[in-house]
């Protein structure tokens, strides 16, 4: 079985390399890393990369893909719609987060990128739907700077604000972290309140479907 990881940054490949070392040894990762997919997302929408993602995720099923996994945020929700006509399942890797933040009343989704919140919060909302459940009140923290940060490849720098971010909310049920990147901050905090991160619940339902795919083909 073999699993495309699209990556808006080169960051996030050690990040799943590890976490698939640690639980899903049997899975194979290819990673596809495009950068500028995320800025100019963030100048025209999701919407306007949507021929750029077809392209590379086709080409990664052409290559053997039997899944694909889009790590990043802002464009997941896109990339997931083009599941049925690439002929793969196209998973986003923060749905398994929201699918647990939906339980919550009150919901903090903190975010280094603007585009990443509007994207994030009707994921939650639609796993809320899904679960007949009334959505959460939610709220937005951008924290001014990390994003700096991080693209300067300060990863502590980077990972210590979005922590502060989060022990600085006090009236939420959950904290969500709404980018891949922010990962290493839940180990950071000091806050009692739950928190939320994305790569490795999403790695583990994609692992999953990756294999169900290849016991499929092999029947």
């Amino acid at each position: 079985m073999s699993l495309a990881l699209l990556h808006t940054s080169p960051a996030h490949v050690p990040v799943f390399d590890a976490l698939r070392d640690a639980g899903h040894p049997g899975l194979a990762l290819r990673h596809l890393v495009h950068e500028g997919l995320l800025d100019r997302a963030g100048e025209s929408g999701p919407q306007s990369v949507t021929g750029e993602i077809e392209a590379v995720l086709a080409g990664a099923v052409a290559a053997g893909a039997t899944a694909v996994l889009c790590t990043c945020s802002t464009i997941g929700g896109v990339a997931e719609s083009l599941g049925p006509e690439l002929g793969v399942p196209v998973l986003r890797v923060d749905r398994p987060m929201a699918a647990v933040a939906a339980r919550a009343e009150r919901v903090t989704v903190i975010v280094a990128v603007a585009s990443t919140a509007a994207p994030t919060l009707a994921l939650i909302a639609e796993e809320a739907d899904a679960a007949g459940r009334r959505p959460a009140v939610v709220r937005t923290v951008l924290v001014e700077g990390a994003w700096e940060r991080f693209e300067a490849g300060e990863r502590d720098g980077y990972l210590d604000l979005v922590a502060e971010a989060a022990d600085a909310v006090a009236d939420a049920d959950v904290i969500v972290l709404a980018q891949a990147s922010m990962a290493g901050a839940v180990t950071r905090t000091v806050t009692r309140i739950p928190v939320l991160s994305s790569p490795r619940p999403g790695l583990a339902a994609a692992a999953a479907v990756a294999a169900s795919v290849g016991r499929a083909d092999l029947s």
